[in-house]
């Protein structure tokens, strides 16, 4: 019992130093980042997923492959939680790092973590029949991709 109510204080923490949620932003309002997006980047294949939302959440895949080898993946989870909508990423199986959502339009959304290394923040838009992500870090460098739906 004391060690889940630890884990409770420490999930709550966790959050609580990730960075002010977005005002009034609810998960229902990401539906748009549903769908099985691929794209091409200097011979590597990418390919990232999104189910549809269900029970709170939304869960997504990202996969890297050169050639006929994967060389990067992530498991990846949107959620409504207590404390507001969290992108959860987990690289390569890693434990998941909580990103709260800070900013959300109609086809934008905006995740932040101040206390994390790289990435601090992760943005999702759409443009027109893409879906583009960037990553940036404290100064506002990072990398950027797109995808057309499959």
């Amino acid at each position: 019992m004391r060690r889940a109510t630890l884990l409770g204080t420490l999930w709550f923490i966790s959050l609580a130093s990730v960075g002010a949620q977005a005002p009034g932003a609810r998960i229902e309002e990401l539906g748009w980042l549903e769908g099985r997006w691929e794209g091409d980047s200097d011979g590597m294949s990418m390919e990232e997923q999104w189910t549809s939302l269900k029970g709170g959440a939304l869960l997504g895949l990202h996969r890297d492959v050169k050639g006929d080898r994967m060389v990067s993946f992530e498991f990846l989870r949107i959620q409504a939680t207590a404390e507001g909508v969290v992108y959860f990423a987990s690289p390569r199986s890693r434990p998941p790092v909580p990103f709260a959502l800070v900013e959300s339009s109609e086809r934008r959304a905006v995740f932040e973590n101040k206390q994390h290394d790289f990435p601090q923040r992760i943005i999702y838009w759409r443009d027109g029949e893409r879906l583009c992500a960037r990553v940036e870090g404290k100064g506002g460098e990072g990398e950027e991709w797109c995808w057309t739906k499959d």
